[in-house]
């Protein structure tokens, strides 16, 4: 029987050319943009004065939104905001994220990061939580930013929720590999390749991807470099990770200066990585925002940790008889990594931390007793815990 590719066949990482992504790109025209005030290296610049004048209105807010949807979608696939936060409350709260950091560093302990090596930057963790409970006056006074949510609500509609990374890039830090963020960008090819090609449109619509500048960073501080509408290379997730892409990167990024309080938002499948800071005293930090989309979830809250413990004397004693039970294990426990406490849940491997369901398989291959993997549950539901 002869097969035939459809639409929905799988994307495959052979199938990835940087032919394909150089023509893709050098094809690009950008949308007409009316409320923007210039294009620095392909990428639209808005100042927050003007924003702030025309969302005044509600009118002027729904076409503001607008046009940062399309920006995000079929244009550069990025944006900045100039002084969308004012110096006073950015350094208060850069203060207060001063003192976690020094809290954090004095109880001791690794510190993980995606793709530094841990301890070489000052990274905080679920940022958004700490600095609520610790400093919750800066919290009000940073989170009620206006611009902020234009940027969400634009993407993502009402209902969305914000997450915070702080990450303090220090003098001789060494910048990233390109790579797509989440959801998708922080599976492996491996993995990648597993989802239908409909999840690799859909994964980008889920999140944004955004950053407050706590400092002038000027470009020898290594700011972000960015491939302006490579979100729109649709094997993207799967191209990042091979040699010829990384060099082209290399070689094509834009890299965009920024002035403390800029906040610039980006499309997460927009290829981009943090750059190196060349200098000798600026210590980089910049407030990582990741807004997801409020649709991410079951309909029903459904206590997996309790399902786990209840069958998994069945799964180890038909697993025993030959029955192949990898599908059981895939309806009862969760699968997916996120969202954790990256504190404890330190990532494998610079990417995901295992999930319950790999508990799960593990101890079935082992043939551990139920005894035994309801204390590697606890572990890992301990780890996931904020309090």
């Amino acid at each position: 029987m002869t097969t035939t590719s459809t639409p929905f066949a799988r994307l495959r990482q052979d199938d990835c050319r940087v032919e394909d992504l150089r023509e893709l790109l050098e094809q690009q025209t950008d949308p007409v943009l009316a409320h923007a005030d210039h294009l620095e290296q392909q990428v639209p610049t808005y100042t927050a004065a003007h924003l702030r004048e025309v969302i005044a209105t509600e009118a002027g807010a729904a076409e503001v939104e607008a046009e940062l949807a399309e920006v995000l979608s079929t244009g550069a696939g990025i944006f900045v905001m100039t002084g969308a936060f004012e110096h006073a409350i950015v350094d208060r709260v850069s203060d207060a994220l001063e003192q976690i950091i020094a809290v954090e560093k004095a109880a001791g302990g690794e510190v993980g990061d995606h793709f530094a090596k841990g301890g070489v930057n000052d990274r905080i963790w679920n940022a958004l939580e700490k600095l609520a409970v610790d400093h919750p006056g800066e919290f009000v006074d940073y989170y009620a930013n206006d611009l902020l949510a234009l940027a969400a609500r634009a993407w993502l509609g009402p209902g969305y929720q914000v997450t915070s990374q702080v990450n303090v890039v220090n003098p001789g830090g060494v910048g990233q590999t390109v790579h797509r963020d989440y959801h998708l960008g922080f599976t492996s090819p491996e993995v990648t390749e597993r989802y239908p090609r409909h999840v690799h449109d859909l994964s980008p619509v889920l999140t944004l991807q955004g950053a407050v500048a706590h400092c002038d960073m000027p470009v020898e501080t290594g700011p972000t470099l960015y491939l302006p509408h490579s979100q729109k290379y649709s094997h993207g997730y799967l191209a990042y990770w091979l040699d010829e892409f990384q060099e082209y990167f290399a070689d094509h990024h834009v890299q965009l200066p920024l002035a403390k309080g800029d906040a610039v938002f980006f499309n997460p499948a927009l290829f981009h990585a943090a750059g190196s800071n060349a200098t000798k005293d600026v210590r980089r930090m910049a407030n990582l925002l990741q807004v997801s989309s409020p649709f991410g979830r079951a309909m029903e809250a459904t206590d997996r940790h309790r399902i786990v413990l209840a069958t998994y004397p069945t799964l180890l004693s038909r697993k025993a008889a030959g029955v192949d039970v990898e599908h059981a294990v895939a309806a009862s426990a969760e699968g997916y990594a996120f969202p954790t406490n990256l504190d404890l849940d330190q990532p494998v491997d610079g990417m995901s931390p295992p999930t319950q369901a790999d508990i799960v398989r593990q101890a079935l291959a082992e043939e551990a007793p139920p005894e035994d993997l309801a204390e590697r549950l606890a572990g890992y539901a301990a780890a996931r815990r904020t309090s």
